[in-house]
């Protein structure tokens, strides 16, 4: 099989207004809802990244065996909508990666409340086999330091459940601004659901209503085009990216902060709450001499500041990364072994942290080939090191699942892209 490459090189001028797509987050939080609310007005703006359209079709048509692909997020949303709701007997499987990606948490925490789920292959993993019924609710501990994902699935089936859902969260608890965006997304669609304490939260069984809901632009996708002004050469680069909210609920809206401390200012056409507005990203030429950061709330960042921070000699060490093991691949791995390959060592600890001493590398970093993993933001983070090095990619199409039009608006934006293989 040939292998299909990009080869990257950058515009000297940097200068381009980009229509982000929709955020991946909130369209699959808003399909769950917006399914349990009886399906009648379809959310406005929805992503077209693969993640969604595999969603999308797999509740308009709930066929026996549903492929859900590499699509983690929906994997575990979908686990839960099946197994609360009466529709039948289904089989969700996925890629061979997602058949090595755990879900036993999320199974055992849906069996405790009166779910049928069995395995079809390893225990703790998909495939699953789900018989749907009504399922009773109440009271439900789960780690705090788990996915997201798994508790944003929970609590977004808790309004249909008899008697609600009170979720009671152990320990540390990580992603925070995820869970707080679920709740958002639920209580825009009639629901009452709400933190009662520091570590609980209450969902009431108040059913969703059908409601006419828009989806703001990507702020994780936004981060690429931060990376590409602060790693731009051109000393009057400037982005505009369309569609973004300033007060937005996704977590990775700290994009804005953190790379406010690497040179870039952030500016909005407009600060009113809940509009989406343009936001002009320039080059203030400021970075601090080093860069520590908890990355907790906002794991899907962490690659893009690994290799932003690296390409820009500012050593860093970077806490809150466990989550990355079970992503689309071990990001953690993958990031050692792709800088690696231009010369940067990176050093792990804890299974949760990466840093690098700001060593830079012993030649100039050559044209190397970017693995991805089958990893979206591999593709993503690595392709704007074109504007310091020649960049190659390897297997590009992998964007499709969160950032379809992704090349497209580099090449728009002036960057010359060669297809090989």
């Amino acid at each position: 099989m040939i292998m299909m490459q990009y080869r990257i090189k950058a515009p000297a001028r940097l200068a381009t207004t980009v229509k982000l797509p929709a955020s991946k987050s909130i369209s699959n939080r808003a399909l769950i809802t917006y399914a349990l609310s009886g399906c009648q007005v379809m959310p406005d703006n929805l992503s077209d990244c693969d993640d969604t359209e595999v969603m999308v079709k797999a509740l308009a048509e709930l066929p026996q065996t549903i492929d859900i692909g590499a699509a983690g997020t929906s994997m575990r949303f979908m686990t839960a909508y099946l197994a609360a709701t009466d529709s039948g007997c289904h089989v969700i499987t996925g890629t061979e990666r997602m058949k090595h990606r755990p879900i036993k948490i999320l199974v055992e925490a849906l069996r405790y409340l009166g779910a049928d789920i069995e395995y079809m292959g390893n225990e703790g993993y998909p495939p699953l086999r789900i018989t749907g019924r009504r399922l009773e609710g109440g009271d439900l501990e789960i780690e705090g330091n788990v996915s997201s994902q798994y508790i944003s699935a929970l609590l977004m089936i808790g309004p249909s459940l008899d008697k609600g859902l009170t979720l009671h969260l152990r320990g540390e608890i990580i992603s925070r601004p995820y869970i707080d965006l679920t709740l958002c997304t639920m209580r825009e669609f009639g629901a009452e659901a709400d933190w009662v304490s520091v570590d609980t939260i209450e969902v009431k069984p108040t059913p969703y209503r059908p409601t006419h809901y828009y989806i703001e632009s990507d702020w994780s996708a936004a981060s690429y085009w931060y990376e590409m002004v602060a790693l731009s050469t051109d000393p009057e680069a400037e982005v505009k990216l369309q569609g973004l909210m300033d007060g937005s609920k996704q977590g990775d809206s700290s994009v804005r902060y953190i790379f406010s401390l690497l040179g870039v200012k952030t500016t909005f056409a407009s600060r009113r709450p809940g509009v989406p507005t343009t936001v002009t990203l320039r080059k203030i030429g400021h970075m601090v001499p080093r860069l520590e950061y908890d990355f907790s709330n906002s794991p899907d960042l962490a690659q893009t500041f690994v290799v932003s921070c690296c390409a820009l000699g500012v050593p860093f060490r970077f806490t809150g990364l466990q989550t990355l093991r079970i992503k689309e691949t071990n990001r953690i791995q993958a990031l050692m072994v792709e800088m690696g390959k231009l010369g940067y060592v990176l050093a792990e600890s804890n299974g949760s942290e990466l840093s690098w001493d700001g060593t830079p590398p012993a030649k100039a970093p050559a044209a190397v080939a970017i693995d991805t993993y089958d990893d979206h933001r591999m593709a993503l983070a690595f392709a704007p090191l074109c504007q310091r090095w020649p960049v190659v990619i390897n297997n590009p199409h992998v964007v499709t699942k969160s950032y379809p039009q992704y090349w497209d608006d580099l090449r728009q934006a002036g960057f010359i892209i060669t297809e090989k293989g």
